[in-house]
């Protein structure tokens, strides 16, 4: 199982960017996708979540209004797309992939948000 992430960089805040996760060697469409965060000496914190057919979706209160998670089961790829972004989102972004009793982590995509 590989899931790939990319799409993060440097931006002003602000701006957006729009992250992918292509997930590859797994039942796509069975697991539960996410977008977790880590910053600098904080715990990790989950960013969104979308369920297999991508009808029920929740985000992080932090996040509310300015992110979208949406999933493509054909080409098997979860997407966030991040708008007026803040220094405070500011973190490494992980994928994550879950159906009971797998749990699935890609390496993680910088976002890096100037102030």
């Amino acid at each position: 199982v590989q899931l790939v992430e990319s799409g993060g960089g440097l931006v002003q805040a602000g701006g957006s960017l729009r992250l992918s996760c292509a997930a590859s060697g797994l039942s796509f469409s069975r697991y539960v996708m996410s977008w977790y965060r880590q910053a600098p000496e904080k715990e990790r914190e989950l960013v969104a979540v979308i369920y297999d057919t991508g009808r029920r979706i929740n985000y992080a209160d932090s996040v509310k209004g300015r992110f979208t998670i949406s999933r493509d089961n054909a080409k098997r790829t979860v997407n966030l797309e991040m708008n007026s972004l803040k220094s405070e989102d500011t973190a490494v972004y992980y994928c994550k992939a879950e159906w009971s009793p797998n749990t699935y982590w890609g390496q993680g995509t910088q976002v890096t948000v100037s102030s």
